[in-house]
Formats: structure tokens, C-alpha cells, sequence
């Protein structure tokens, strides 16, 4: 399908000859002679691109201009005429033109201009619709009251500067907030730079944070850029803040309320233009009363406060992350189950997710990988989940001391030995398997094997 130009211009032969040559280069024409005709054209026939005259009687290009970025506003324009004026560029290119072309006009200029202009619609589009999916992918899901209430802090607070504190417990997607936070901010196409202030030992984090010149200490083979400069422009995520140490704490207020710093082993002073958003699953009131949180960070950090809900505080949303996560799962491994009947919902319902929907996740994991039948069953929820998996499991315990077959008993042995393993684990098989010393895949294969 060709691209459509819509060609707007009081004098009809210029709409004749731009006709003549576009139509030869393989774009569809149609043409207004005035703006009221052009926005009838645009609502009917929807062109890909418009051409539009600034010089005509009644409503003029400028005022046409106007009135299609106010209805079509992803629609670009390029504004042509006879009588150019540096004024009149600007003015056209204030109100949304994409470019701007003089008479006598030069085909060659106005082919690649047209070009130029669809590129960057389908490059628009294509962000528009990547940052979609990105959001898409990083919200919190749910209909819950609890939800429904955290959405509308994140909508009211994204498009702000200030620093934002998301406290929640393990596991609640205080990331996947930050995340969102970021798209819906007034600077979602720059960085997103994160910092697990729980992971990095005491002794780098400086270097982490604010980076080193060459030579800063013997390590510093070459000059480091830190996560506060890598962020500039961005957004710095502080993630576990209240489990960095006080030292670190000191330099990193120090630099909010300058918005500069200095990499270790540097004379130089960085200015920096970022986005605090921090996070933690402690009570840093409690925290500050012991001594072990500076309470000038946390008001610094904590100008709108956001709350992430606990699982059990949201039930109602169990079914929906269910769905969720199996569909992910099926994409991965064909074969599996794609749905859990009621009563299998009701049960996990009723347990109270110490682990959120972190643990959630790791079990419709763990049960797409054992599964094979389409729909998870309650004799398929195993424990802590379902107090009848366990009682199940100390009758087969003690059948093993009945059996005659010791191969057949060992193996029972083993496959039980390796389910209490993976449930200790919260149903995370990697995690699960590092502490055993098997592979993954031969841990979910030993528990699904009868």
C-alpha cells in the first residue's frame, strides 16, 4: 500500500504539477484548495502526510495547521509557500509543522521531506507503541480497590520531579512501580538506571554510585562512569535504600540537595539532572529511631510517599495473576497448563503469600513445569499450599518403610527429599537446585517423575 499525500494549496497549478510528480513516484494524491475542504479530506480519507500552503483566503495554513494538530495530532505536516519569512517558519514550526518549503519548490527536496516525515511518524509509532508494551509489561496488575488506589498515586506522581519513597514488603513489584513511574513521566525515553543498594558491598558502592577516575585506587584500570551520571537526564532508582550504610547515606544526600558530585579520585564537579525514586521493604522510621537511617535522607527521599499492597491484601486480584503467569509460562512450554479449575483458585486464596506476588509467580512456574494436564487441579497444589498435599505426603513417608521394591523406595525418597527442598525455596527451582547441587531441569524432572 502506498502512502497517501494530501496536498493543500489555493493555486491549482501547483496542486497539478506536485500531483503529476508524486503520483509518478508511487504516493496517492487527492488535494484541497482550502482548509475547510482539507480537514473534510483528512476526516474521510485519512492521508498519511498533508502538504499544506500557508498563503490562503478565508482560514489561512497556520490557522489549518492549528486546528490538525488539535484533531490529528500525530498527523505530520509540512507547510509550503511563496513568501517565506523567518517569522512565519517559526510559527509554523510552533505549531507542530514537521517542516518547512519555499516556492519555486525543488521535487527533489520535497520527495525526501515527504520521506523524512513518514519515517518519523513509523519511527513515533513504533515507540509509542514499544513504550506501551513496556508499560504494559512492568505494571501492577489487578482490580482490587488496593490497585486501583496504587494506580492513581503512580498517575498523580509520575509527571512530578520530586524524589518519590515506594515502601512495600518482599516481593509486593515495588520495581515494577518505579518502572511505571518512569513511563509516565515527563522523561520516559531516557534512562533508567537502578541501584541495589542491598547487593553492592560497602566498599564499592561509592565507586558504583558516583565512578572513579583512572588510577583512583589500584583496581582503576580505567576511568568509571557512575550510576548517578549514567542516570543524568533519567531516572536513579535506589532500590533496598535502607539497607545502605550511613557513610554512603551522607554523600548521597549530599548530592541531591547540591545535584553534583565528584567521581573518587576526581578534582572535577558534575552537575547532574535526575529523578530520585527509592525504594525499601523496612520501616525507616523505625530505622532512623535505632540509629541506622538518616532522617534528613528520609525526608529528602521521601517528598511523595507511595505503598505497595501485600498479596493478602489484594485476593481479589489472585485469579487475574494467575492467568498471567500461566499464559507467560505456555509460551515457554508447550504442552503445559493453560488454566486452574475453582477449587484450586479457592485454596491458593486462602494462604496468605509471606512471599507476595513474587511467591505466586514461582509457583504457577513450578506448576507449569510439573504439570501435564490442561487445567491445575487442587491435588496439584502442593504444600504449604495445601494442607492435604502435606498429610498425602506422611502417608507415602511412612509407605516407605512397607515397601518391598528399595529401588522404588529410594526413589520415592529422593522425589519427597526434593519437593520439601523446592518448597523451602518458595517454588524457585534455580535457587532450589543451587542448594541440592543438581541442574534445574533435572530437580523439575525428579519431582514430576511418578
Amino acid at each position: 500500500m502506498y502512502p497517501a499525500v494530501l496536498i493543500v494549496d489555493d493555486e491549482a497549478s501547483i496542486i497539478e504539477s506536485l500531483e503529476g510528480i508524486l503520483s509518478d513516484d508511487g504516493f496517492e494524491v487527492s488535494h484541497a484548495f482550502n482548509g475547510y475542504e482539507a480537514l473534510k479530506k483528512i476526516e474521510a480519507e485519512s492521508p498519511d502526510i498533508v502538504l499544506l500552503d500557508i498563503w490562503m483566503p478565508g482560514m489561512d495554513g497556520i490557522e489549518t495547521l492549528k486546528e490538525i494538530k488539535k484533531l490529528f495530532p500525530n498527523l505530520p505536516v509540512v507547510m509550503i509557500t511563496g513568501h517565506g519569512t523567518i517569522e512565519s517558519a517559526v510559527d509554523a514550526t510552533k505549531s507542530g509543522a514537521f517542516d518547512f518549503l519555499e516556492k519555486p519548490l525543488s521535487i527533489d527536496r520535497v520527495i525526501v521531506t515527504i520521506n523524512n516525515a513518514l519515517n518519523f511518524r513509523r519511527l513515533e509509532e513504533e515507540n509509542l507503541y514499544l513504550r506501551r508494551k513496556t508499560i504494559e509489561k512492568h505494571s501492577i496488575n489487578g482490580f482490587s480497590p488496593a490497585v486501583q488506589e496504587l494506580n492513581k498515586e503512580i498517575m498523580n506522581a509520575a509527571p512530578s520531579n520530586a524524589s518519590i519513597l515506594i515502601t512495600g514488603e518482599h516481593g509486593t513489584g515495588k520495581e515494577l512501580v518505579a518502572r511505571t513511574l518512569h513511563q509516565f513521566s515527563s522523561r520516559p525515553e531516557e534512562p533508567f538506571i537502578i541501584v541495589n543498594c542491598a547487593a553492592i558491598p560497602e566498599e564499592t558502592i561509592d565507586s558504583e554510585l558516583f565512578g572513579h577516575e583512572k588510577g583512583a585506587f589500584p583496581e582503576a584500570a580505567a576511568k568509571n562512569k557512575g550510576k548517578f551520571e549514567l542516570a543524568s537526564g533519567g531516572t536513579l532508582f535506589l532500590d533496598e535504600i535502607g539497607d545502605m550504610n550511613l557513610k554512603t547515606q551522607a554523600k548521597i544526600l549530599r548530592a541531591l540537595e547540591s545535584k553534583t558530585f565528584q567521581r573518587i579520585g576526581g578534582g572535577r564537579t558534575l552537575s547532574v539532572d535526575l529523578r530520585i525514586i527509592a525504594a525499601t521493604n523496612k520501616d525507616l522510621k523505625a530505622e532512623i529511631a535505632a540509629g541506622n537511617f538518616r532522617e534528613d535522607l528520609f525526608y529528602r527521599l521521601n517528598v511523595i510517599p507511595v505503598a505497595v499492597p501485600a498479596l493478602r491484601n489484594r485476593k481479589e486480584d489472585i485469579p487475574l495473576l494467575v492467568d498471567i503467569f500461566l499464559k507467560t509460562a505456555s509460551q515457554e512450554k508447550a504442552g503445559g497448563p493453560v488454566g486452574m479449575d475453582k477449587q484450586a483458585l479457592d485454596l491458593i486464596a486462602g494462604y496468605d503469600w509471606p512471599g507476595n506476588v513474587r511467591e505466586l509467580k514461582n509457583l504457577i512456574e513450578r506448576l507449569a513445569i510439573m504439570v501435564e494436564h490442561e487445567t491445575i487441579q487442587v491435588r496439584d497444589i502442593p504444600e504449604p499450599y495445601n494442607p492435604e498435599t502435606a498429610d498425602d505426603t506422611e502417608d507415602r513417608q511412612a509407605d516407605l518403610f512397607s515397601m518391598d521394591d528399595w529401588e522404588k523406595a529410594k526413589k520415592r525418597f529422593e522425589q519427597e527429599f526434593f519437593k520439601k527442598k523446592l518448597a523451602e525455596a518458595k517454588g524457585e527451582l534455580e535457587t532450589a537446585a543451587a542448594k541440592i547441587g543438581v541442574d534445574p531441569s533435572d530437580l523439575a524432572a525428579r519431582v514430576r517423575d511418578k
